[in-house]
């Protein structure tokens, strides 16, 4: 993976909004924000939309360059912007629009950043990540995730990223993606279905696309062919009329449904803010949750996480299972193991002070506990288990925040009497980072819990089947 392409990130920042004409109308208040480009509000301590994303691209090293695209009217908050963080003036391309009547669209601004770029003239032509501009993710989105994602750099595919729909969105206000589980390619997308050129289109898919894409060279050298097609009406069946401003949402409908291009997704647990859609009230909200997450005693103020798994006896079969054998097996609810998990600036794993003993009374002390409990303690489950969590989110491709904790456990399983207290530790443990990380079942399936904490165990060597993880991640 170290030998892989360089990426140029082109950030479009073109459009206006109904968020701009509020703050017009709200009064004094509000007169420090009239006339700021979206994209350019600040959200806190200083930090603009825009900068939470030069803040993540300056970190990466493979991205070496940057361009912003922007309109004529909004052009010199642009070019100051950029030239107080060092980005070249020529990087800030102006579309030439100054209404909304005039505006061109992102796929064309897209290919006037990349004719900027000089992208098409290169003989090694870069990778190239999309940006909205005026679009933030949750604050702890970790951009080094998507640029190492497997699909990037192994496969040679490009990648968008996709978030569940919440009660509150509505699927004709966002690109929507039918997505193969097992692959993870789009295999069907609709620019905002129920909407303008596809209000009679429908989808049963509750996934969404926001603008946020990492092309490979094939989805990026489609973009003049599709322009052409949108200008004459050829680029979607539904209609025959030219597309005057086609989005890059209409692109990817193209270039996936039509040009059936290899595009793969990967899944942001959180929610996802994206000012272009939002008004006062909605940008006033946001600026109170980045507040709160910056405030110093944020992570105290979340409090802790506790999970539980029971032990289990196995009433019939056991251990044919470890053989592909059939049991019988149940849970008991009065002994349990726990995980607990809570935000920290680093991430500690913390020993059990009677399970995992690192002081002694004296050598004699220390011969007596090793010869009757032994060596294995509980933190090696605890290591493993965060190791297969983090495996299986980027096997599955579960953008994980960036967001560090401490992990304890607790348990009252009697030892080395088969009750299933290894597991019972393991399966808490990857609850309480299901938990931690916002996951659910469509991250997790309840069918794939098992297997996953027996992966872990696996990882340690230890011999098990099934049983005593299905019974533990089902209870009963």
């Amino acid at each position: 993976r170290s030998g892989r392409k360089m990426t140029i990130a082109v950030i479009l920042v073109a459009s206006s909004s109904q968020l701009e004409q509020e703050i017009i109308d709200a009064g004094p208040e509000y007169r420090q924000l009239a006339g700021l480009p979206k994209a350019l509000v600040p959200i806190t301590g200083g930090r603009r939309v825009l900068d939470y994303w030069w803040g993540a691209i300056e970190k990466e090293r493979a991205i070496n360059e940057v361009y912003l695209v922007t309109n004529a009217r909004q052009f010199k908050h642009f070019e100051r912007w950029a030239t107080a963080r060092g980005l070249p003036v020529r990087n800030v391309v102006n579309d030439g629009s100054t209404t909304a009547s005039t505006r061109l669209g992102a796929a064309r601004d897209l290919y006037l950043g990349l004719r900027r770029a000089d992208w098409f003239g290169r003989s090694k032509r870069p990778d190239v990540l999309i940006i909205a501009g005026d679009s933030l993710f949750y604050r702890e989105f970790d951009l080094h995730t998507v640029l190492m994602e497997s699909h990037v750099c192994d496969e040679d595919s490009s990648l968008v990223v996709s978030y569940r729909l919440s009660r509150e969105e509505e699927a004709c206000r966002r690109g929507m993606v039918e997505i193969d589980m097992e692959t993870r390619r789009v295999t069907r997308f609709i620019e905002k279905p129920g909407d303008g050129r596809n209000r009679h289109v429908t989808t049963t898919s509750d996934i969404a696309c926001p603008l946020f894409y990492l092309l490979k060279p094939d989805a990026v050298d489609a973009l003049p062919e599709f322009l052409t097609e949108a200008r004459a009406g050829r680029a979607f069946t539904t209609i025959n009329t030219a597309i005057n401003t086609p989005s890059l949402g209409d692109y990817m409908e193209w270039a996936v449904n039509l040009k059936q291009l290899s595009i793969y997704a990967l899944k942001l647990p959180g929610k996802f803010q994206l000012i272009g859609n939002a008004g006062l009230r909605e940008y006033l909200e946001l600026v109170e949750q980045f507040e709160r997450v910056d405030d110093p005693t944020w992570a105290i103020g979340l409090g802790t996480v506790t999970e539980k798994a029971q032990a289990r006896v196995g009433l019939f079969g056991n251990p044919s299972d470890g053989y592909n054998g059939k049991t019988i097996a149940l849970s008991i609810a009065n002994f349990w193991a726990s995980a607990t998990i809570a935000p920290s600036e680093r991430l500690a794993l913390v020993p059990h002070p009677l399970f995992d003993p690192c002081e002694f009374g004296s050598l004699a002390d220390l011969h007596f506990v090793s010869r009757r409990e032994g060596y294995q303690g509980g933190m090696r489950l605890l290591q493993a288990a965060c190791k297969r969590f983090h495996e299986y989110c980027m096997e599955k491709g579960v953008a994980l925040p960036k967001r560090n904790f401490t992990l304890s456990y607790e348990t009252n399983v009697p030892r080395q009497v088969g009750l299933a207290g290894s597991s019972a530790i393991v399966t808490a443990a990857v609850k309480a980072l299901m938990t931690f990380y916002n996951l659910d079942a469509s991250h997790v399936p309840p069918p794939a819990l098992p297997s996953l904490v027996l992966s872990v165990e696996n990882e340690l060597n230890i011999v098990a089947g099934l049983q005593d993880r299905v019974v533990q991640a089902y209870e009963g």
